[in-house]
């Protein structure tokens, strides 16, 4: 039997709800087909060229939408924290004069309005008082959403559900064109590609461990989702990749029958291997898990690839060698610290509905913004064997 052991990733000092959708799981974002590494811009019609990246500008948005900007926007709101991660990324964030509290872990946040609704969602009255000249609005919020903003006189770009790598690096090549960044998202995009370029590079040799991200209540993370991307780039099979698309429900049969060998998880303690059916697995026998950011995971943006595919394809190596070490070719104790720092919060992009398969006990899964509970935030950067 596999030496227990965890891999804990920084999370951070904020708090993870819901925003958007009401939902019985923690967020999960869209997945994606095995992603390429080749300039993700097939099917766009932007470029990101110096003449390409001028104002007027007139673009389609996901809404079927024109969106016209006479000049470069100097004022942004976002109503997910994924296209704010992005600006951020993208050289843009000073002139994001609003946001959503789930996007409080990004520096200087605090310094924005908040547009959150008191409950779940975006308050249109306080889109509205930031003044924008332009309202991104990823597709956690729905077309109505953008239809009632614009209904408010504002300029609004409505995303499509990023489900690949591919989708979030068009989604940030647009970002940068609707913002006049267009050098720094190819910029963005390049060091995304690299990063998944390695983390693919470094467990192209090693045996890829069954794996599961479980949401709570049975909702899981399977194929289609941007999740399912992160993983297979990650090193790991995903189990439930096999058992429908999006973010089903399954069965407490059905994931014991999947008997996942790695479990990914949100919180350092790993509350969730001590609880059925998930205690059963291979991986809760032998407390294999890996900590993600929770920030990272469930936001589809560059910076969340770059750091959960370096975390998990990390994880998959420690493991591998922990494994050889417990067969007399290794010493078996690594410690790895696969922490950038600090950063939390979770909800964003992407509400799925999903069929489910053989054995899914409901067909509605969670999409970011979906958050079952308050996840208290820990910083933690171990490898430590659990007894």
């Amino acid at each position: 039997m596999r030496t227990r052991y965890v891999i804990a990733v920084a999370l951070l000092v904020t708090t993870a709800l819901v925003g958007g959708v009401a939902g019985p799981a923690a967020g999960a974002q869209p997945t994606t087909e095995s992603p390429t590494l080749e300039s993700p811009t097939a099917g766009s019609s932007v470029h990101q060229t110096d003449d390409a990246c001028g104002f007027p500008l007139e673009i389609t948005d996901a809404t079927g939408t024109t969106v016209t900007l006479d000049e470069r926007p100097d004022r942004i709101t976002t109503t997910n924290p994924s296209a704010a991660q992005t600006l951020w990324e993208i050289g843009a964030r000073d002139r994001v004069v609003g946001l959503t509290q789930y996007a409080a872990y990004l520096d200087g946040a605090d310094e924005r309005a908040n547009v959150s609704a008191e409950g779940f969602g975006v308050s249109v009255e306080r889109v509205v008082d930031t003044e924008p000249d332009l309202v991104l609005v990823p597709n956690a919020s729905s077309a109505s959403t953008a239809e009632t903003l614009r209904d408010q006189n504002l300029t609004v770009y409505h995303f499509s559900e990023a489900t690949s790598i591919e989708d979030i690096a068009e989604k940030t090549e647009t970002t940068g064109r609707l913002v006049g960044n267009c050098e720094d998202a190819a910029e963005t995009n390049e060091e995304m590609n690299d990063s998944v370029a390695a983390a693919e590079e470094r467990t192209a040799d090693l045996d890829r461990p069954d794996a599961l991200y479980p949401l709570g209540d049975g909702y899981v993370a399977a194929d289609n989702t941007f999740i399912n991307s992160i993983m297979e780039v990650g090193g790991t099979n995903n189990v439930a990749a096999a058992e429908g698309d999006g973010y089903p429900q399954l069965s407490s049969e059905v994931i014991l029958q999947t008997d996942p060998e790695l479990i990914l998880v949100t919180t350092s303690d790993a509350a969730i291997l001590e609880e059925e059916p998930y205690a059963s697995t291979t991986a809760g026998t032998e407390g294999n898990y890996v900590v993600m950011n929770v920030n990272y995971l469930n936001q589809p943006s560059p910076r969340s690839v770059i750091e959960s595919t370096t975390t998990l394809s990390t994880a998959v190596e420690e493991l591998q060698t922990e494994s050889d070490g417990e067969d007399g070719t290794d010493d078996g104790t690594n410690e790895t610290d696969t922490d950038d720092g600090t950063n939390e919060t979770d909800t964003d992009d992407g509400t799925n509905e999903t069929d489910t398969d053989d054995g899914a006990t409901g067909d509605e899964a969670p999409g970011f913004g979906v958050v079952a509970a308050l996840i208290a935030a820990v910083a933690a950067a171990l490898i430590a064997r659990r007894p």
